[in-house]
Order: structure tokens, then C-alpha cells, then sequence
């Protein structure tokens, strides 16, 4: 039997990662960023207020607010300039202030020449042709200085960069259309069985619906793949092989289910056996120990053999094929985030087997710790059970030499779902 380690480094060594591609901004949400995106022009582009005010020299209203010193009722001295035009945001005509002046600007209008700050409309009593200035600013107040943010030379963006919102509205704002980045890896997802039958037919006598390659579809697009749910195809070797060849032109990964026992499995060797290599191993893991890998192909395109129960299908390709995709995508950490946590309840395991057991991760609130609730019940008497997989959040990781383990004991435990 081999180890899950020997497996996952058989696998991971197969990875290739599509060249990169430059694509619009609006598609490279959620993509890895392949290139330093160096700034050709500040960002801002000009001065301009930062607030709706107006634009006058800080020089001109240092007094306001100071009580005058020979007035013996401690009033304060007023202060007024008169408003000598309008800045709106997108205007291109110039304006010059001058000496003891305000000019009324919006936010993001450019600041007219000689003005250094922005009064808010709150130091103000709101004049139009004149205004009371109720407080002083001091020079760059409410001002957004050109190249504040990015000045011609910076990264804007760098290499490795996970694009979200933040990255995409800065490439925008720099002026990129386009960037390059690791593209979405093509993941083909077919299900082999002559039981099975699509939802939207109803099952007859021995007939079960197709929930691998739904599942496993979503499960590659969770991860980050680019896929092509295929659906049902029959065990007539023929037929199989042409759809598999199909794939193989097409896709990155080809991930086939229900193809790892019984006949099924003897149909698909010999469909297959023409386009490569293709090994079907017992792996010292539970759900899903007997599982197949190859690669397939001109392209030696890694190709996977899944279990036909839904339950250990989606955990080996939580633990084999979903790194192979996070590979491809460029990221430097394909493994999901494991976390320390205190069972609340007894687990027993399958001894010389890893067990990847479905759990409820919850925080201790007096301590802040992570406790975890294992679902299912005995290990290996529910590991059909797929409704106890869409109740966890992680997986209970339970090494091969332990097969139970108590109530309050430590486990490691891996993160499913987006914190994963």
C-alpha cells in the first residue's frame, strides 16, 4: 500500500502550469499575477481636493478661529474671502488663485495654481460669493498630492499577486486594460457507470443519479479550474476512449469516476491502455484507499481514476487532485491551511490507514481554541454518507497509527470550504 505522501508526490510531480496569458482586467479576477506591473504615471495624476470645500492658500486663513488679542471679550477675529469661481471634478480649464481668494472645488477637482489646501465645507458658513472661514488649514490639508498614491517607476502590482478588487481597480487606475496571469487550468470530468442515470430523469430498478461529476465539477471550480463537466459516459471501451481522447486535447486534468473496481475498472484498462500509462493503487488512506493515476496522452496529461462512492470521490480529490490545480494556478502553498483542534467527542480510525474524516469546526469562546466535532459516526461505516460531507467544514486528519482517539485530544484538521 502506499503512503499518501508517495501518492501526492507522484501526483504533484505531473504538474505543469499553463503558460501565462494576458488578459483583460475585468477577467483576472481571482487569477495569479505573472508579471511586475510597473507604473508609467503617477497616480494621481494631479493635485486635486480630496473633499467638497474650497481651494484657497493655506497662508491666507492661518488666522482663522485665533482670538484677536486686544479684544476683551475674547471674540474671535472673522475671517472671510470672497469665491471667485468653481472647480468641478473633470474640469480641464485652469484656474490661477489668487492672494487672499478661495475658489469652490468638488472632490477630486483639480486644485487651481497657488492653492495648497481645501477648506471643508464645515470650517465655512457655505458662502458662494463669499464665505466665513471658522477654522484654519495648514498646508496639503485635504489635498491629494499627485503621485501620492503611486509614483512612475513603482510595482503596481507584483508577480505572484493573488488580483482581487483592490488589484484590479489599481490597474485601472494606472491605466492597464489588460495584465498577464496564470490562467484557470482546463479540468475534464467524466463518470463512468452503466447504473447511473442524469437528474433529470428518474432512476429506474438498480439506477442511481450522477452525483460525481457534479460534484466533483463544482469541487475544480471551487479549486480554481476552468471546467468541462462531460457527464455520463458508458463502459463500452470504444466509446470511452473517444471521449477520453476528446478530453486529452482539451484539458489540463481529466479526472474519471466510478472507475477504480469490479468490471467498470477492466473496461476502462482496456480503453485507455493505448494512451498511457495508468496505475490503480491501494493508497493508505480512508475514504477512498483504491484510486488511479496516470498520464495520458502526447501531452502525458495527468488523469485520474476516482472511487464510484461520492463520499471518498470528493476526499481524494480534496487530497490529490485539488493541489494539482492550486500547482497550475502558481500558488506557492496548494495544501490547505491545517489548524490544531480538541476533539468533543471520540473518533476511531482505520489502523495503517491516514484517515480524512468529515468534522465540524467550531472556537472554544472561553479560550479561543478550535474544537472539532467528528461526523458520521465509526469510521468506515458511513463513508457513503454524503450528507455528513455537506455538514463539514474540514477534515478531521487522523494519523496511521492511531485508530481511536478521545474525547479533549489534539488533531490536526484542514479547512474546507473559502478559508481553506
Amino acid at each position: 500500500m502506499r503512503s499518501v505522501e508517495e501518492q501526492q508526490a507522484r501526483v504533484t510531480a505531473a504538474a505543469v502550469a499553463p503558460r501565462p496569458v494576458r488578459v483583460a482586467i475585468s477577467e483576472a479576477q481571482g487569477l495569479l499575477c505573472a508579471e511586475e506591473v510597473v507604473t508609467e504615471r503617477p497616480l494621481p495624476g494631479f493635485d486635486q481636493a480630496a473633499i467638497d470645500g474650497y481651494a484657497v492658500r493655506s497662508v491666507d486663513v492661518q488666522d482663522a478661529g485665533v482670538t484677536a488679542a486686544d479684544d476683551e471679550d475674547g471674540e474671535q477675529a472673522e475671517l472671510s474671502l470672497p469665491v471667485v469661481g468653481e472647480v468641478r471634478a473633470g474640469s480641464r480649464q485652469p484656474i490661477r488663485l489668487q492672494p487672499r481668494q478661495a475658489v469652490r472645488v468638488d472632490t477630486g477637482a483639480p486644485l487651481p495654481t497657488l492653492a495648497d489646501a481645501v477648506l471643508p465645507l464645515e470650517f465655512t458658513d457655505g458662502g458662494t460669493a463669499r464665505i466665513k472661514v471658522h477654522k484654519a488649514v495648514r498646508s496639503g490639508d485635504y489635498v491629494r498630492r499627485t503621485g501620492d498614491d503611486v509614483q512612475p517607476g513603482d510595482v503596481a502590482v507584483r508577480a505572484g499577486t493573488i488580483i482581487g478588487s483592490a488589484q484590479v481597480g489599481l490597474l485601472a487606475a494606472v491605466g492597464r486594460d489588460k495584465v498577464l496571469v496564470h490562467p484557470r487550468p482546463r479540468l475534464s470530468v467524466i463518470s463512468v457507470g452503466g447504473e447511473l442515470v442524469d437528474v433529470d430523469r428518474t432512476p429506474g430498478p438498480g439506477q442511481v443519479y450522477d452525483v460525481n461529476s457534479y460534484a466533483l465539477a463544482a469541487a475544480a471550480r471551487d479549486a480554481g479550474a476552468d471546467v468541462n463537466r462531460v457527464g455520463i459516459v458508458g463502459t463500452d471501451p470504444k466509446t470511452l476512449r473517444e471521449v477520453v481522447e476528446g478530453q486529452l486535447i482539451r484539458s489540463e486534468i481529466v479526472v474519471i469516476a466510478g472507475a477504480v473496481g469490479g468490471g467498470a475498472l477492466e473496461d476502462v484498462r482496456e480503453a485507455l491502455s493505448e494512451l498511457g500509462p495508468l496505475e490503480v493503487d491501494r493508497v493508505a488512506m480512508h475514504p477512498g484507499s483504491v484510486q488511479g493515476f496516470g498520464q495520458l496522452g502526447r501531452d502525458e496529461v495527468p488523469t485520474f481514476l476516482l472511487p464510484a462512492n461520492p463520499v471518498g470521490a470528493l476526499v481524494v480529490f480534496e487530497v490529490m487532485v485539488r493541489p494539482l490545480i492550486r500547482i497550475a494556478l502558481g500558488r506557492r502553498h496548494p495544501m490547505r491551511r491545517v489548524v490544531p483542534a480538541r476533539t468533543v467527542s471520540p473518533i476511531t480510525s482505520i489502523p495503517g490507514r491516514k484517515g480524512f474524516l468529515r468534522g465540524q469546526l467550531m472556537r472554544d469562546e472561553a479560550t479561543g481554541d478550535y474544537l472539532v466535532q467528528a461526523l458520521g459516526g465509526a469510521a468506515g461505516a458511513s463513508s457513503h454518507l454524503l450528507a455528513t460531507l455537506a455538514e463539514a467544514n474540514c477534515l478531521v486528519l487522523i494519523d496511521p497509527d492511531v485508530s481511536e482517539v478521545r474525547t479533549g485530544d489534539p488533531v490536526d484538521v484542514a479547512f474546507l470550504g473559502q478559508r481553506g
